[in-house]
């Protein structure tokens, strides 16, 4: 079964991850990395080179995003990408039996809406999530509706797919493929941590991933103040490590604003990005999260960690307790990081399940087995 793997920016490949390295593993698959969006860029980190370094059969580059993040910058980008895969589909979309797409990015929804007219075959991964607070709400129900198979996080999801869709038969419950990560991966010690980043995490340290807001998004100027202004207090008594935002409309304000706060405080650190290992080994020795990243809502809480969650990005998606909801107010982004970072989350993680793989790949071969049937079907009444 040739799959071809669509993945626009470190979030989505690492969660992927786990049931990449499975299927790789698999004689029953092929896989074909498209590898396009932020991948491709040096000033998001180039993570397309971790993607190389992971030996895949085939890594397809394609460069797409332009320079900026206005709205009519993110539109045209928008456009491009379509435009790009239209050509691609058109000349390789046949080779594959079935094209994974994951989340709610804009240009994940482009590249999948340039497909629809070939009628490829696209698996969604988690599919039927809500954000009331980010445009890429509409990306990902777009994507949910362009979908020949919906793997979901949770049962909630599964409902909203159908609501969707009408259909019931393509959605597949799996939990969040990226807790296996915590599972699979060797993570890292503090020394061997600090080794690699020169970041020394047995320091009371808040892992820090604030994106901007792209309903509102005319509030970001005054939202990014706001976040500096809270993130210099708390860089008096904590060590803050930043993940900066990805490719967004208006995300180059808070990215901005990060650097300009790192010039004034040694304690705080920006890394582009960490890779899957990295990344889950500074969340697991970290003593708090803040933000607003699904990361928080979805994966903190397999680490035992408590996560404030600012502003309305995330609004509609499920969370755990140990997400506490705030909004862009400066005593209350202080106030509950020094109440929370001492404090162990002891529940459970909904979105964990040990049988993700297994239940996905199920899934796909049962699809694999229907395709044929159906291809069989058509060659006998022709």
């Amino acid at each position: 079964m040739k799959i071809g793997v669509l993945t626009s920016s470190r979030a989505d490949y690492g969660i992927y991850l786990p049931l990449l390295t499975a299927l790789k593993k698999d004689t029953r698959f092929e896989l074909s990395i498209i590898a396009f969006g932020s991948h491709t860029r040096p000033e998001f980190g180039e993570t397309i080179k971790a993607i190389y370094a992971d030996s895949y059969t085939e890594v397809i580059p394609i460069d797409n995003l332009l320079v900026g993040d206005s709205p009519e910058i993110i539109a045209k980008s928008y456009a491009n990408t379509v435009s790009i895969f239209a050509d691609f589909w058109s000349e390789r979309g046949t080779e594959f039996n079935l094209i994974f797409c994951l989340g709610d990015r804009f240009e994940m929804a482009a590249a999948v809406n340039a497909g629809i007219p070939f009628q490829l075959k696209f698996a969604h991964f988690h599919a039927g999530e809500i954000t009331l607070g980010a445009i890429d709400n509409i990306y990902r129900h777009q994507l949910t509706l362009a979908s020949h198979l919906h793997f979901v996080s949770l049962e909630i999801n599964a409902e909203k797919v159908w609501q969707l869709t009408g259909l019931r038969n393509t959605t597949t419950v799996i939990g969040s493929l990226s807790l296996l990560n915590q599972v699979n991966l060797p993570l890292l010690s503090i020394s061997e941590f600090y080794e690699k980043w020169k970041i020394d995490l047995s320091i009371p340290t808040i892992l820090i991933t604030v994106n901007p807001e792209t309903v509102n998004f005319e509030k970001n100027e005054a939202y990014a103040e706001i976040t500096v202004n809270a993130l210099r207090t708390l860089a008096s008594e904590f060590q803050l490590v930043i993940n900066p935002p990805n490719a967004d409309t208006n995300g180059s304000i808070f990215r901005n604003a990060f650097y300009e706060l790192q010039k004034e405080n040694d304690s705080i650190k920006i890394v582009e990005s960490f890779g899957s290992q990295s990344y889950f080994s500074c969340m697991k020795h970290s003593a708090l999260l803040l933000g607003n990243t699904s990361s928080g809502i979805i994966e903190a809480a397999s680490f035992q960690k408590y996560v404030i969650n600012i502003g309305d990005r995330q609004k509609g998606r499920f969370a755990p307790e140990n997400v506490i909801d705030i909004e862009f107010v400066y005593n209350q982004i202080c106030d509950k990081a020094r109440t929370y970072i001492n404090k162990e989350y002891l529940g459970e993680n909904p979105y964990f399940r040990s049988d993700s793989i297994e239940l996905t790949i199920n899934k796909l071969l049962q699809t694999e087995n229907d395709l044929e049937k159906t291809s069989d079907s058509r060659r006998y009444n022709d």
